[in-house]
């Protein structure tokens, strides 16, 4: 036995970790393709921040080559714990590198600030530590955009391509329940990313033209089209949607284009391809349908109550209680002055979230009607000591290790949440802002309650130990937390 490495272990040392950063440039490559989009707007406004962009890209390209260069001979054969490392990794470079121009551009933002609003973005969280945002030069505004699409592609993605075959995430019942299908549709990984690609990319032109044709300027529609389907929530305006109140035709397009992000994406595929009934016959998608009704007909009736117009009542609840839900984040109204009741009511759907396979983050809603059915079953053995009750979902059997990996990431989300808020109280946050900060960033929302972070506020204000926690939260919630959980672990690293 040796006791010494051998240069067998650097070489396989150094083949395991060239694979992951072999990829890793892949995705950096992109990012710049992507941030050439702003870059070429600014040069051609000649607007002062386009050399912020163009420093921006030549760090970014020089990253990608140079890795490129020491890992070009390494052949991919990525093993699970390779993919573990090469998720977590990508979307922390991702946000660190996208936040270049944010640091070198018109807002000079620091370190801590630039990572904050890139981290935000890239998990399309929506929390923001910008103000006057209305007079950022286009190119930054796009940009703002552009972070959060990219973001909601990716974790599309991510859940169809990765998160299953790591057994971690929602889309694995996606899986068993499409082993009657998706051989006839799309009989590969790939395939399905590509149409779901092409299908995020026909949604998202189909909201830029809509608000466009409802009145928005050029680029805020181009924007907000990015957003409402990345249900991401950045919006060209300190007042976030709040500046179209006046206009509830682009509210209530608002309010269809956040629910389009929020459902599965496979089954758009499924439905164009094979069944028009597949969206509908989901129990997931009818799941979430009948929360976000009910939720709206209780905070509608409870505005007239008030006295306040019932049309006014139903469009502003309608568009913030899809934009909580959904996760994305924009504010029409600041709803924490509606009353108690709604408060109390937006902090409880903080947590929700959207479908599995979407863009939108949170707990999902799957998570909690399989919950709903193991509290029901044990009711019956109660009941039935020696009973046998099978749970079906989508009419295919819940089998144990599905349970248990919704055990398991309930505890740990909630955990997570509890721990956050911990720290953000020992920081001096008051018990509302610690407490929402903590769960708007885990299940990915956006805004928070209270008069700091809440709708009518941001997150600038808060310590920059603050604005990190928050970010290790995003990026937690939006890998669906175990990916990165089980990078802690000591076992992890003996394999």
């Amino acid at each position: 036995m040796t006791i010494f490495p051998t240069g067998i272990y650097y070489r396989d040392a150094y083949r395991n970790w060239a694979q992951i950063f072999k990829i890793m440039a892949v995705l950096w490559l992109v990012l710049a393709m992507f941030m050439a989009l702003p870059w070429m707007v600014l040069v051609i406004e000649k607007d002062p921040d386009a050399p912020a962009f163009g420093m921006s890209l030549l760090i970014i390209l020089s990253a990608t080559l140079i890795t490129w260069l020491l890992t070009r001979r390494v052949s991919l054969e990525l093993k699970p714990w390779q993919m573990f490392i090469l998720t977590a990794g990508s979307w922390t470079s991702i946000s660190c590198f996208a936040s270049l121009p944010l640091i070198l551009g018109a807002p000079q933002l620091s370190v801590t600030n630039a990572v904050f609003e890139s981290v935000s973005a890239i998990t399309t969280t929506g929390s923001t530590i910008l103000s006057g945002i209305d007079e950022l030069s286009d190119g930054l505004k796009l940009w703002r955009g552009l972070m959060q699409w990219m973001g909601g592609i990716g974790i599309i993605v991510m859940g169809i391509a990765i998160l299953p075959f790591l057994k971690v995430g929602g889309m694995r019942l996606f899986h068993t329940e499409s082993s009657d299908w998706s051989d006839k549709v799309m009989p590969r990984t790939g395939g399905i990313a590509k149409a779901t690609l092409s299908i995020y990319v026909g949604l998202t032109l189909v909201a830029m033209l809509s608000y466009w044709a409802g009145g928005m300027l050029p680029l805020d529609a181009v924007v907000h089209g990015m957003t409402s389907l990345a249900t991401g929530g950045f919006a060209n305006s300190d007042a976030s949607f709040g500046a179209y109140a006046e206009q509830p035709w682009l509210l209530w397009m608002g309010s269809f284009f956040m629910l389009c992000g929020a459902l599965p994406f496979v089954l758009y595929i499924r439905f164009i391809r094979t069944s028009r009934s597949a969206l509908w016959k989901d129990q997931q998608v009818r799941g979430l349908l009948k929360l976000l009704l009910a939720a709206i007909v209780m905070l509608s009736a409870w505005r007239v109550l008030q006295g306040d117009d019932w049309f006014v009542s139903l469009t502003h609840v309608t568009f913030n209680v899809i934009s909580v839900v959904t996760t994305t984040g924009y504010a029409s109204d600041d709803y924490t002055l509606w009353g108690s009741l709604p408060v109390v009511a937006f902090f409880y759907l903080t947590f929700v979230g959207g479908c599995s396979g979407s863009t939108s983050g949170g707990m999902k809603v799957f998570r909690f009607q399989i919950a709903m059915m193991m509290l029901l079953n044990q009711l019956r053995y109660l009941i039935h000591a020696n009973g046998v009750f099978t749970s079906r979902y989508n009419h295919q059997p819940v089998t144990s290790d599905i349970s248990r990996s919704v055990v398991a990431f309930s505890f740990f989300f909630f955990i997570t949440i509890a721990v956050l808020a911990l720290g953000l109280s020992a920081l001096g946050l008051d018990l509302v802002t610690a407490l929402s900060g903590a769960a708007t960033a885990v299940a990915n929302v956006g805004p928070g309650l209270g008069d700091t972070i809440g709708p009518a506020g941001n997150f600038a204000t808060l310590p920059d130990a603050a604005k990190w926690l928050l970010c290790i939260g995003m990026l937690m919630g939006r890998l669906e937390i175990l990916t990165v959980v089980v990078l802690l672990t000591p076992m992890f690293w003996r394999r």
